[in-house]
């Protein structure tokens, strides 16, 4: 890594507030409320393969709440998504999951106290409409009953019914207890001509059931399920048998001895291999091609499994040998393409399995395997804010566990400070991430084209703790290095509000020093006092920029109630507005976009 330094222009400090307020941003979202919403074309899309268009809403939740969102809508698909904050992966899905039709229903128990995301998104298409979304809180389960006794090598039939127990996501299910050792292979099979049968096999943990494995579809082209499991330690397991949509019906369970594990080649650390996948190819737990590849790892080590090939799409799983557990799965995670990699730091010693396999299970062709080590990633440069730092992405530089070659840079701040890092690059799609420096490194924010110049980032992040923190400055695809730009800028506290009376007209400008979004839009802010059922006109002009009004209650952290874009003409904005209750209000005057800035009135008066 070559890296030199450039003292920034400027040491002034810049005031800076990261809120997201934009209208497609995540609105306050209270456990026991509902709201009416509609999907429209100014709100949020998700465009390429995976094309739907989405409002996004915030809440808390406590450890063990069992919660429930339903989305209800007659002009869409609807689809539910939940994510913790700063995480593109998504916690818990649902379709159709109220069974009423194309309305969805999704169930969560938080493992961690926070703030949640609730997407309320289309299937698919950036068609929306109106809709309803409820969030609340389920009563504690009943007691879950005792299980039924099932022998290995026996097959018994059953029905389920409305009568039977429910479970944490919807559908009632039969439970069916076994014992057996350490390491013993068992293959459940649950056929149904009534409903599509799920299996699911796990422990009791008190009343709680631990999921460890499911099938849904066997290996063949039926919908009747096939679960082969590995038992990671003697005791005592239960089997469900429920339906994959909540369904009724007889069905026929079978609890049996699993075949033997298709053998596994040796591979040594630092190989690389070549191999097929074809007829003669060994056939895995679920009925799909693949090839075992065995080795020997020290605790602590920390390797890099990588699978191409140009026939067919790949696809990597990593388990420990001694009780078969996943402890990685990957499709593409090796850059562009179809290519699998897994990077994974190996806590105990002992032996491992790696499964190279095609995505779909009639995949076929030649493919080259590498199993290397990854040496632990160099210390990070200290950044220095008000300072740019110019580097270089090389082949030399650590690699992330997606393939991607990166820098990292270490700076200190305190909770609650607000940062500001900018990426430029002229060779390659920069790419900017945050996360602690305490323990092994995870992302907690990231940007891909934030500075809205282009491919450039600029990642803007309010620090949750006091400590150290680690950039990483990388390019979004792994193929890619380069030539860069650094930049991190203290954007001190948030500016407080100014005031505004009712009736009155405030004149202002938007600079680079006033407070902005995430997204990089300015704003200023405006505290006034309304009474309950008041019913105010608040409109925003401006000649220089497209006006955007966003409005919430006065407090700590903003939420916001209401906002609007372009009701007043193309680029000025006007809200009618009531308020909900007595007390102190915000208005905040901004641009829709990020950039912009100049002259603007905002008034707040009641409506005529």
């Amino acid at each position: 890594m070559k890296t030199s330094f450039l003292v920034a222009a400027s040491a002034v400090a810049l005031l800076w507030a990261a809120s997201p307020v934009l209208a497609q941003d995540a609105q306050a979202l209270r456990i026991g409320a509902s709201v009416n919403g509609a999907l429209t074309d100014g709100d949020a899309a998700a465009t390429g393969d995976d094309d739907y268009r989405y409002d996004d809403y915030r809440f808390e939740a406590r450890v063990g709440q069992r919660l429930e969102a339903v989305l209800r809508s007659s002009d869409f698909d609807a689809y539910l998504a939940l994510y913790a904050v700063g995480s593109d992966d998504p916690l818990a899905e649902d379709d159709d999951g109220l069974g009423e039709g194309t309305d969805a229903r999704l169930r969560f128990t938080p493992e961690a106290r926070g703030t949640y995301i609730l997407r309320a998104r289309t299937l698919s298409g950036q068609d929306g409409g109106d809709y309803s979304l409820s969030l609340s809180e389920r009563p504690a389960p009943p007691r879950a009953p005792r299980p039924s006794a099932i022998r290995l090598g026996s097959e018994l039939t059953g029905e389920l019914t409305d009568r039977d127990p429910e479970q944490e996501d919807g559908g009632h299910y039969d439970a069916y207890g076994f014992r057996a050792a350490a390491g013993q292979r068992v293959v459940v099979t649950l056929e149904s001509e009534a409903f599509d049968p799920l299996v699911r096999i796990g422990r009791m943990n008190g009343p709680d059931f631990v999921e460890l494995a499911q099938n849904d579809d066997g290996p063949d082209d039926g919908l009747n399920s096939r679960l082969v499991f590995t038992v990671p330690e003697a005791g005592e397991y239960v089997i469900r048998a429920t339906a994959l949509e909540d369904g009724e019906g007889r069905y026929t369970l079978g609890l049996a001895e699993a075949p033997p594990a298709p053998p596994a080649k040796p591979i040594v650390i630092g190989d690389s291999l070549t191999g097929a996948l074809g007829d003669d190819t060994g056939i895995n737990d679920d009925g799909q091609r693949a090839e075992f590849y065995r080795f020997t790892a020290e605790a602590g080590q920390r390797v890099a499994v990588e699978l191409s090939s140009k026939d067919f799409d790949t696809y990597l799983t990593l388990r420990r040998a001694s009780d078969n557990s996943v402890l990685a799965q990957d499709d593409d995670g090796a850059g562009s393409g179809t290519d699998s990699r897994i990077a994974q730091t190996l806590e105990t010693a002992g032996d491992y399995v790696i499964e190279a396999r095609a995505l779909s299970g009639d995949g076929e062709g030649r493919f080259v395997l590498k199993l290397t080590e990854v040496a632990p990633p160099p210390p990070p440069i200290v950044a220095t804010f008000g300072q740019t730092v110019e580097g270089e992405i090389t082949t030399e530089d650590p690699q992330a566990d997606d393939g991607k070659y990166y820098d990292a840079y270490v700076f200190t701040g305190v909770e609650g400070q607000r940062i500001q890092a900018i990426l430029r690059s002229g060779d390659f799609d920069a790419y900017l991430e945050v996360g602690s420096a305490d323990g092994e490194y995870e992302a907690l924010a990231s940007d891909d084209d934030g500075l809205a110049e282009g491919t450039d980032s600029r990642l803007n992040f309010t620090l949750p703790a006091s400590g150290d923190y680690i950039l990483r400055a990388s390019p979004l695809s792994a193929e890619e290095k380069g030539l860069y730009a650094l930049e991190l800028i203290e954007r001190g506290p948030e500016p407080k509000p100014g005031s505004i009376l009712v009736g009155a007209t405030a004149r202002g400008t938007l600079g680079v020093t006033d407070a902005m979004t995430d997204e990089g839009a300015y704003f200023d802010a405006y505290r006034f006092q309304a009474k309950k059922d008041e019913k105010l006109r608040i409109t925003l002009v401006s000649n220089a920029f497209d006006a955007f009004i966003d409005l919430g209650e006065d407090g700590e952290d903003f939420d916001s109630l209401a906002s609007d874009d372009d009701s007043l003409s193309d680029t000025h904005a006007k809200l009618d507005w009531t308020a909900p209750d007595d007390g102190w209000y915000v208005v905040r005057a901004r641009a829709y976009g990020p950039n912009e800035t100049g002259a603007y009135a905002l008034t707040v008066e009641r409506q005529p």
